[in-house]
């Protein structure tokens, strides 16, 4: 048994070492010069060039851009989780074949390419106004996700006894005091496992802030670090740092919320 666990151990081990190393080669190369990252791709730098994180966060705009990612990813993780709850809600009572269907339909959202929806959505936004507004890149990012949420809530709440909802009509609760006061606190572990996925999908998403926003105080981190990316050559020793602070505040963000994320994913196993 013990060697069975140390052979476990050894795997685990290696596993999350073949996870870190592209973090350690953006984070080591960060650090390089664009001679030296030229001459010997794999090196190690020799001596710590501070000066690329000066520049990389000069040239990108840096607090202006990670403003727009943090108020987009915040903005746009709750109306997810509000809007996606209220709807499942009555989804998930209902037992009907109409509302199985409506879910299996939802469902289907999730296997939509995004590359499918950016035509359309752009022409819709175009027509309405919203292109290179806050408004807009929100409700584009509410509007892929939401199938996710839906589907999600759907589940937990399901799980819930309906003894308690029984007892709440019982108590002249509306649905929507059901719903607010006995079903969405129940939710919290749900919510922080959702809001794991809506953000890292918001923070990374290259193409939609790439389409909807044009001007460059609008733009999100991502669209920041493709500065750095022209179309006959590429910036490595601005890229990588660039790369690095665009990562810093989500990796900040989860070492904070660290057990809360954890506890919300262990969830449904403990129940």
């Amino acid at each position: 048994m013990n060697l069975k666990r140390q052979a476990a151990n050894v795997a685990v081990l290696a596993l999350v070492l073949i996870m870190l190393l592209p973090l350690v080669y953006m984070i080591t190369m960060s650090f390089r010069t664009a001679t030296e990252i030229a001459q010997a791709p794999l090196g190690l730098p020799e001596r710590l060039a501070w000066e690329n994180y000066a520049q990389a966060f000069g040239g990108m705009n840096y607090l202006r851009s990670v403003i727009n990612s943090i108020g987009i990813t915040i903005s746009v993780t709750v109306l997810t989780a509000l809007l996606g709850s209220m709807a499942a809600f009555p989804l998930a009572r209902n037992r009907s074949w109409f509302a199985r269907g409506f879910i299996m339909l939802v469902a289907l959202g999730l296997a939509t390419p995004n590359f499918v929806t950016v035509t359309p959505i752009y022409v819709i936004f175009r027509d309405l106004g919203l292109l290179d507004s806050y408004l807009g890149i929100i409700l584009a990012f509410t509007a892929l996700n939401l199938p996710l949420a839906v589907f999600f809530y759907v589940g937990f709440i399901g799980a819930i006894p309906r003894d308690l909802l029984e007892a709440a009509k019982l108590d002249n609760c509306s649905d929507w005091q059901t719903f607010w006061h006995v079903v969405r606190p129940l939710l919290g572990p749900a919510t922080a496992t959702l809001s794991l996925f809506v953000m890292l999908m918001v923070w990374n998403d290259f193409t939609y802030p790439l389409l909807l926003l044009t001007d460059q105080d609008k733009f999100t981190v991502t669209i920041s670090v493709y500065r750095f990316v022209g179309n006959q050559n590429i910036q490595p020793d601005m890229l990588f740092p660039a790369a690095v602070l665009g990562s810093l505040p989500l990796l900040l963000l989860f070492v904070i919320f660290q057990r809360r994320i954890v506890s919300g994913v262990t969830a449904g196993a403990v129940k």
